[in-house]
């Protein structure tokens, strides 16, 4: 079985904007005003829905939550869904979305990434339709570093369009951009040196697979249950294996470490032909940092296993297409991830 690709966007097509998870408070409409005129300015129609209520832990009661999910994923006439961010109670919409009715739907785009894992990563798997790993929308004013893309730039490119993305080995380290007092950003504060860090060994790395992933804190949850079965995706999608992807958004070393070990032992990693970790600003613990919880968990899967990568929490940010074919290169001269929509 193939993945299949939602057609890309063109100019005049619908953006539709809606928040499974948590919405928008009122003191920082004025930055999703922005962030709604920078898809316009790419030269799309912009659908704000219902569900984006901030006042609480999420947008709306979860059966409107995901009937407004159902219904922009299902009409013809939008091309890409995206929320505002994540949040953190995306898992309740799971068991109220028509699984059946996304199958045989036209694909369409599911953009986002954090509590947005808990939906795109089992859509994929359930569906076999590539989701897209990247900035969320309060990200999309931001001018991508060179290097690397935005999520639009993405969801623009054709079935079969090969891309290549590098790191600007460039992060933020220390503080945030205040949305509340200057809505209008869009340019990233990268203050801190970085660079990607193999964990495992020493040496070069030149690997293949399917991309599939997400952030540790949600797909942890969905251990054991059928919306999280990497192993059925890989036998029916990708034969040749998985590059398999994790982020931590804000967890201790301690419960990352953990939830690793539990997510590797229901079968997560098992057709991994490698492992990319996001750089994350989430504390380490007083025994173990982050790079020694992601090792002592995922050492025993002896594969490569790559660090700091710009697909997390940590700005600025490298989209990941879930069900892509992905080529990784890491040496001491460059670093690159290539995918291919095919």
């Amino acid at each position: 079985m193939s993945v299949r690709y939602p057609h890309p966007l063109r100019p005049g097509g619908r953006v539709g904007i809606t928040s499974p998870s948590s919405g928008v408070p009122d003191d920082l409409r004025a930055r999703l005003d922005v962030a709604v005129r920078a898809v316009e300015a790419r030269g799309y129609e912009v659908v704000v829905g219902h569900c984006m209520d901030g006042a609480g832990h999420a947008s709306a009661p979860a059966a409107d939550r995901a009937g407004e999910l159902m219904a922009m994923l299902t009409d013809p006439g939008i091309r890409a869904v995206v929320p505002p961010w994540g949040g953190e109670m995306a898992i309740d919409v799971l068991p109220l979305l028509d699984w059946d009715r996304l199958r045989d739907a036209e694909p369409t785009w599911l953009v986002g990434f954090s509590d947005m894992s808990t939906v795109m990563t089992p859509l994929t798997l359930l569906t076999g339709v590539a989701t897209l790993h990247g900035n969320n929308l309060m990200d999309t004013p931001y001018r991508a570093p060179e290097g690397l893309l935005s999520w639009l730039d993405v969801a623009a490119a054709p079935q079969g369009h090969r891309f290549t993305q590098s790191p600007p080995n460039r992060h933020r380290a220390t503080g945030w951009d205040d949305y509340r007092a200057r809505p209008e950003v869009s340019e990233y504060t990268l203050d801190t040196p970085g660079t990607w860090t193999r964990l495992d060994a020493d040496g070069d790395v030149e690997v293949e697979g399917r991309l599939i992933g997400g952030c540790i804190e949600t797909l942890c949850n969905l251990t054991g249950t059928g919306y999280l079965d990497v192993s059925a995706f890989a036998r029916a999608h990708a034969p040749e294996g998985l590059l398999v992807y994790v982020e931590a958004g804000g967890d201790d070393a301690l419960t990352i470490c953990r939830n690793l070990h539990g997510m590797r032992l229901a079968g997560f990693f098992d057709a991994a032909n490698a492992v990319l970790v996001a750089r994350t600003s989430a504390p380490d613990a007083a025994s173990l940092t982050q790079h020694q919880a992601v090792l002592e968990a995922l050492g025993p899967l002896n594969v490569p296993i790559i660090a700091d990568v710009e697909c997390g929490h940590v700005p600025p940010y490298l989209p990941l297409v879930n069900g892509a074919r992905g080529r990784v290169v890491h040496t001491q001269a460059r670093s690159e991830l290539t995918q291919t929509l095919d």
